[in-house]
Protein backbone atom coordinates (compact mmCIF):
# COMPACT_ATOMS: atom_id res chain seq x y z
CA UNK A 1 0.00 0.00 0.00
CA UNK A 2 2.07 2.76 -1.61
CA UNK A 3 1.33 6.84 -0.76
CA UNK A 4 1.99 8.83 -3.77
CA UNK A 5 3.18 12.28 -3.44
CA UNK A 6 1.43 14.26 -6.08
CA UNK A 7 3.21 17.53 -5.49
CA UNK A 8 5.03 19.59 -2.71
CA UNK A 9 5.17 23.30 -2.02
CA UNK A 10 7.19 24.87 0.95
CA UNK A 11 4.97 26.68 3.25
CA UNK A 12 7.92 27.94 5.47
CA UNK A 13 11.96 27.56 5.38
CA UNK A 14 15.19 29.33 7.16
CA UNK A 15 18.97 27.65 6.91
CA UNK A 16 17.79 24.67 9.64
CA UNK A 17 14.36 23.11 7.92
CA UNK A 18 11.45 23.90 5.85
CA UNK A 19 7.55 23.06 6.44
CA UNK A 20 6.76 21.54 3.19
CA UNK A 21 2.72 21.15 2.11
CA UNK A 22 2.14 17.63 0.39
CA UNK A 23 -0.94 16.64 -1.99
CA UNK A 24 -0.93 12.72 -1.41
CA UNK A 25 -3.00 10.38 -3.36
CA UNK A 26 -3.41 7.43 -1.59
CA UNK A 27 -3.65 3.80 -2.80
CA UNK A 28 -7.45 3.94 -3.16
CA UNK A 29 -7.45 7.16 -5.04
CA UNK A 30 -8.62 9.81 -2.24
CA UNK A 31 -6.03 12.60 -1.98
CA UNK A 32 -5.05 14.21 1.52
CA UNK A 33 -2.89 17.29 2.19
CA UNK A 34 -0.06 16.31 4.22
CA UNK A 35 2.63 18.30 6.33
CA UNK A 36 6.16 17.30 6.52
CA UNK A 37 9.31 18.92 7.61
CA UNK A 38 12.67 18.81 5.37
CA UNK A 39 15.67 18.84 7.72
CA UNK A 40 19.40 19.02 7.20
CA UNK A 41 21.18 15.81 7.44
CA UNK A 42 22.36 15.16 11.66
CA UNK A 43 25.60 14.23 12.86
CA UNK A 44 25.92 12.38 16.07
CA UNK A 45 29.42 11.19 17.81
CA UNK A 46 30.88 9.55 21.16
CA UNK A 47 34.15 7.63 22.34
CA UNK A 48 33.80 4.72 23.68
CA UNK A 49 37.29 4.61 26.25
CA UNK A 50 39.00 1.51 27.15
CA UNK A 51 37.01 1.23 30.02
CA UNK A 52 34.04 0.61 28.14
CA UNK A 53 32.72 3.78 29.13
CA UNK A 54 30.95 6.15 26.85
CA UNK A 55 30.92 10.24 26.71
CA UNK A 56 27.59 11.42 27.45
CA UNK A 57 25.84 14.85 28.04
CA UNK A 58 23.61 15.34 30.07
CA UNK A 59 20.83 17.87 29.02
CA UNK A 60 17.74 19.81 29.14
CA UNK A 61 15.88 20.04 25.99
CA UNK A 62 12.98 23.27 26.40
CA UNK A 63 10.59 21.60 23.75
CA UNK A 64 10.00 18.82 25.77
CA UNK A 65 10.70 20.33 29.49
CA UNK A 66 12.97 17.09 29.85
CA UNK A 67 16.55 16.30 31.24
CA UNK A 68 18.23 13.24 29.74
CA UNK A 69 21.35 11.87 28.25
CA UNK A 70 22.67 12.67 24.62
CA UNK A 71 25.62 12.18 22.46
CA UNK A 72 26.73 15.38 20.55
CA UNK A 73 25.29 16.10 17.85
CA UNK A 74 24.81 18.71 14.94
CA UNK A 75 23.84 19.37 11.43
CA UNK A 76 25.80 19.05 8.29
CA UNK A 77 26.54 22.48 7.29
CA UNK A 78 26.43 23.09 3.54
CA UNK A 79 29.86 21.03 1.23
CA UNK A 80 31.24 19.53 4.99
CA UNK A 81 31.79 15.79 5.12
CA UNK A 82 29.28 14.04 7.89
CA UNK A 83 32.07 12.33 9.58
CA UNK A 84 33.78 15.42 10.07
CA UNK A 85 30.68 17.00 11.25
CA UNK A 86 30.37 14.30 13.57
CA UNK A 87 33.48 14.63 14.81
CA UNK A 88 33.12 19.29 15.07
CA UNK A 89 30.45 18.38 16.83
CA UNK A 90 31.57 16.37 19.83
CA UNK A 91 34.61 18.28 20.05
CA UNK A 92 32.47 22.01 19.99
CA UNK A 93 30.11 20.55 22.63
CA UNK A 94 32.32 18.43 25.11
CA UNK A 95 35.57 19.38 24.26
CA UNK A 96 37.34 15.94 23.00
CA UNK A 97 38.38 15.06 19.81
CA UNK A 98 37.79 11.71 18.67
CA UNK A 99 40.24 9.30 16.93
CA UNK A 100 39.28 7.99 13.98
CA UNK A 101 35.45 7.43 13.48
CA UNK A 102 33.59 4.78 12.86
CA UNK A 103 30.22 4.48 11.27
CA UNK A 104 28.07 2.99 13.79
CA UNK A 105 24.11 3.19 11.77
CA UNK A 106 22.26 6.21 10.45
CA UNK A 107 18.39 6.48 11.15
CA UNK A 108 15.11 8.63 10.06
CA UNK A 109 14.16 9.00 14.07
CA UNK A 110 10.41 10.51 12.45
CA UNK A 111 10.06 9.27 8.92
CA UNK A 112 6.14 9.63 9.11
CA UNK A 113 6.94 13.58 9.81
CA UNK A 114 10.35 14.59 8.78
CA UNK A 115 13.27 13.54 6.50
CA UNK A 116 15.99 14.14 9.09
CA UNK A 117 18.54 11.68 8.84
CA UNK A 118 20.90 10.87 11.08
CA UNK A 119 24.44 9.78 10.91
CA UNK A 120 26.41 8.21 14.48
CA UNK A 121 29.53 7.85 14.81
CA UNK A 122 32.02 6.24 17.34
CA UNK A 123 35.64 6.35 18.22
CA UNK A 124 37.40 4.17 20.26
CA UNK A 125 39.71 7.44 21.66
CA UNK A 126 39.59 10.68 21.96
CA UNK A 127 42.18 13.57 23.46
CA UNK A 128 40.59 15.89 25.50
CA UNK A 129 41.61 19.93 24.14
CA UNK A 130 40.25 22.04 26.16
CA UNK A 131 36.61 23.25 27.95
CA UNK A 132 33.49 22.90 25.28
CA UNK A 133 33.38 25.87 22.81
CA UNK A 134 29.60 25.27 23.07
CA UNK A 135 29.44 24.31 27.39
CA UNK A 136 25.87 26.06 26.79
CA UNK A 137 24.36 22.86 25.49
CA UNK A 138 24.69 20.34 28.20
CA UNK A 139 24.85 20.81 32.08
CA UNK A 140 27.80 18.37 32.36
CA UNK A 141 29.80 15.73 30.29
CA UNK A 142 30.35 12.75 31.84
CA UNK A 143 32.23 9.26 31.27
CA UNK A 144 29.45 6.33 31.88
CA UNK A 145 29.93 2.82 31.74
CA UNK A 146 28.31 1.20 28.68
CA UNK A 147 27.23 -1.32 31.31
CA UNK A 148 24.70 1.11 32.50
CA UNK A 149 23.31 1.83 29.08
CA UNK A 150 20.12 -0.82 29.28
CA UNK A 151 18.62 0.23 32.12
CA UNK A 152 19.79 3.58 31.44
CA UNK A 153 17.28 3.69 28.38
CA UNK A 154 14.72 1.21 30.32
CA UNK A 155 14.03 4.29 33.12
CA UNK A 156 13.29 7.05 30.47
CA UNK A 157 16.97 8.60 31.08
CA UNK A 158 17.83 8.38 27.08
CA UNK A 159 14.31 10.07 25.96
CA UNK A 160 15.97 10.78 22.54
CA UNK A 161 14.96 7.68 20.66
CA UNK A 162 17.94 7.95 17.92
CA UNK A 163 20.56 7.84 20.67
CA UNK A 164 18.94 5.14 22.72
CA UNK A 165 19.27 3.01 20.04
CA UNK A 166 23.13 4.19 18.86
CA UNK A 167 23.64 3.29 22.43
CA UNK A 168 21.88 -0.20 22.87
CA UNK A 169 23.94 -1.08 20.00
CA UNK A 170 27.30 0.23 21.24
CA UNK A 171 26.79 -1.63 24.19
CA UNK A 172 25.69 -4.86 22.31
CA UNK A 173 28.85 -4.66 20.01
CA UNK A 174 31.27 -3.85 22.54
CA UNK A 175 29.99 -5.78 25.46
CA UNK A 176 27.98 -8.36 23.80
CA UNK A 177 27.25 -11.28 25.67
CA UNK A 178 29.09 -10.04 28.36
CA UNK A 179 27.00 -8.20 29.29
CA UNK A 180 23.98 -10.26 29.64
CA UNK A 181 22.52 -11.10 33.68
Amino acid sequence: MQWTKQNEQTVYANRWFSVNLADVELPDGRHLDHFLIRLRPVAVATVVNEANEVLLLWRHRFITDSWGWELAAGVVEDGEDIADAAARELEEETGWRPGPLHHLMSVEPSNGLTDARHHIFWADEGTYVGHPVDDFESDRREWVPLKLVPDMVARGEVPAANMAAALLLLHHSRLGQDALP
